[in-house]
């Protein structure tokens, strides 16, 4: 039934709260959405079977908690293996979250990763506390869905190295995109009305019935109206960062909301590599949890409307120091000029360097964890090769998709690298198992990732299994390589600052450096790249926030060096 609308299901065995439930999803949403209501969840159980048998896509399922028989709690426990896609949540009677036993269900529930929050019932018209959670959750839940239509169409084959770059740039830079396989009825129908028949290469459609063949990183970019190109070289900014991951973006933001001239430097896309983490639960303000490309986006537009300038697609090559500012030399040879710097530049996984691996990056094996790689891994077996917050969270958002979702862990246990909360996580999900000693030697496919061979680090035994996907999340090195040699860099490429430099490390100047500061007088670095990282997304905010007093310090000193110079 491909043109039945998506569900809305409510579950509540008292008649009053569930005809008030009925009424304000029927009155707000129905003219979208289909909505049912059950009075039992038995019933709502036995209904949700009906609606995966007829292809039915089910957006939200609510359930009162303390219903009776089988509870809400339980209901939507099995929802998710029913109904991946759908986001659930527990109804609860206003001000029972104070109650013991109803706060222990919800901690627990969220903790292993059953619901995806609780709403309290609907008492008073209009309740725009109740639909502000229901149209957040309904809002997740078309993200998640690449077959809905949306502002951007991808067309491409299915496993093309090309076609995974697209939607993962696209997935990454919080932008909402359809994909369609080319021998599809509406891949086809997208390619003849965009004037593409019979194109084979990847291709992007815009809203506005514009298309790309092919298109290059910035050029599918410029397409969805991001800034790729760099404005009045001359210009001298306050601050130039280099990075927008969650430590740039908070030092743009910080910076343009305080009046400095801003220009933010991206090679790739916003977020870095939080932005490819699916849920991250344990960012503070976020009680649901936040996926990292919103998080980035939300980050991203505060400083542009602060002022701060973006160029992205842009990979600065090199950094040189002139008597009154610093230069950054991109590839391509433009120059930028700024009077500080803030190097947030982060650190790129690492990679597995197995050739047979190596030649099939996008086309089975990934070197993120969500966006559009996990619907690629539906119904099929998953390998997550890692043991750290990055891994967890890949392996809960995997498990919603794939049939089995092996979590391989070189050493004896995670909890040294994972969070609890991610690591309860995972132990109540059914279709995840965790392998320990186990390290990946060899892979191998046609146009595909098809087999891997793993290891028992201990016995030494091979074992050859077949695989839908491999996502290797083993840690990252700094982006470090093309800094100059008057910046100081420890022997795994991390950039120590103030109070870590040591003599050996050359500062020049009889000042003492600030906070954040490297070897190099009025270039900073903060986040992971900075050799005190504690890589957390929210030290790396820290890190990028409270260095701009740091450049403010800077850019005062330098202005009264300038005005005692004038005078002298």
């Amino acid at each position: 039934m491909a043109d039945r609308k998506p569900v809305i299901l409510a579950v509540d065995d008292d008649p009053a709260a569930l005809a008030m439930v009925e009424e304000h999803l029927r009155r707000r949403y129905s003219s979208d959405y289909e909505i049912v209501v059950q009075a039992s969840c038995s019933a709502a159980l036995a209904h949700l079977d009906e609606l995966r048998g007829s292809e039915t896509p089910v957006a939200l399922v609510l359930a009162a908690l303390w219903t009776s028989g089988l509870n809400g709690a339980e209901l939507l426990a099995r929802v998710g293996a029913i109904h991946p896609h759908s986001r659930r949540a527990l109804l609860i009677e206003w001000g029972a979250w104070g109650q013991s036993k109803t706060t222990k269900a919800i901690v627990d529930c969220m903790g292993r990763g059953e619901i995806d929050y609780y709403i309290p019932k609907p008492w008073r018209n209009p309740d725009e506390h109740f639909h502000r959670v229901v149209t957040e959750f309904l809002l997740e839940w078309t993200r998640a869905r690449s077959s809905l239509p949306t502002e951007i169409a991808v067309i491409g084959e299915p496993w093309q190295a090309r076609v995974h770059d697209l939607r993962s740039l696209l997935a990454r830079n919080g932008m909402a995109h359809s994909y369609h396989p080319t021998d599809s009825e509406r891949g086809r129908e997208l390619l003849e009305e965009a004037g593409h028949p019979g194109e084979r290469r990847p291709v992007v459609v815009f809203l506005d019935g514009r298309s790309l063949a092919d298109p290059t990183n910035a050029e599918l970019a410029a397409g969805y109206g991001v800034n790729t190109e760099l404005g009045d070289p001359d210009e001298l900014f306050d601050v130039i960062v280099v990075g927008a991951g969650p430590a740039g973006l908070a030092a743009s933001v910080y910076a343009s909301s305080e009046g400095l001239s801003v220009l933010t430097i991206e090679k790739e896309s916003i977020g870095g590599q939080a932005g490819s983490s699916s849920l991250i639960r344990n960012y503070l303000g976020f009680q649901r949890g936040v996926g990292g490309a919103d998080l980035a986006q939300r980050a991203y537009q505060q400083a542009w409307v602060f002022g701060s300038r973006f160029l992205l697609m842009s990979e600065v090559a090199s950094l040189r120091t002139e008597p009154d500012c610093h230069v950054l030399t991109l590839v391509g040879g433009a120059e930028v000029h700024g009077r500080t710097v803030v190097l947030a530049t982060g650190a790129a996984y690492r990679r597995l360097g197995i050739p047979a691996l190596e030649d099939l990056v996008g086309s089975g094996v990934y070197y993120v964890g969500s966006g559009p790689e996990a619907a690629a891994s539906a119904g099929g077996d998953v390998f997550v090769l890692g043991g750290g917050n990055s891994a967890g969270q890949a392996a809960m958002h995997l498990s919603r998709y794939a049939r089995k979702v092996t979590i391989l862990v070189r050493g004896e246990t995670l909890a040294d690298s994972m969070s609890q909360y991610l690591r309860g996580q995972l132990e109540a999900t059914e279709n995840v198992e965790l392998r320990r000693c186990t390290e990946v030697i060899d892979g191998g496919g046609e146009a595909r990732l098809e087999t891997l061979t793993l290891r028992d680090r201990k016995t030494g035994e091979t074992e050859t299994v077949p695989a839908r996907a491999l996502f290797v999340l083993i840690g990252a090195r700094p982006n470090s390589d093309w800094l100059p040699d008057s910046i100081a860099r420890d022997d795994y490429g991390y950039v120590p600052t103030d109070v870590d430099l040591s003599p050996a490390d050359g500062w020049p100047l009889e000042r003492q450096p600030r906070v954040w500061e490297t070897s190099l007088p009025g270039v900073f670095a903060v986040g992971d790249l900075n050799q005190a990282s504690i890589a957390r997304v929210a030290a790396a905010v820290g890190d990028g926030s409270a260095v701009i007093k740091q450049v403010h310090e800077t850019l005062l000193s330098s202005d009264r060096e300038s005005a005692a110079s004038g005078q002298s």
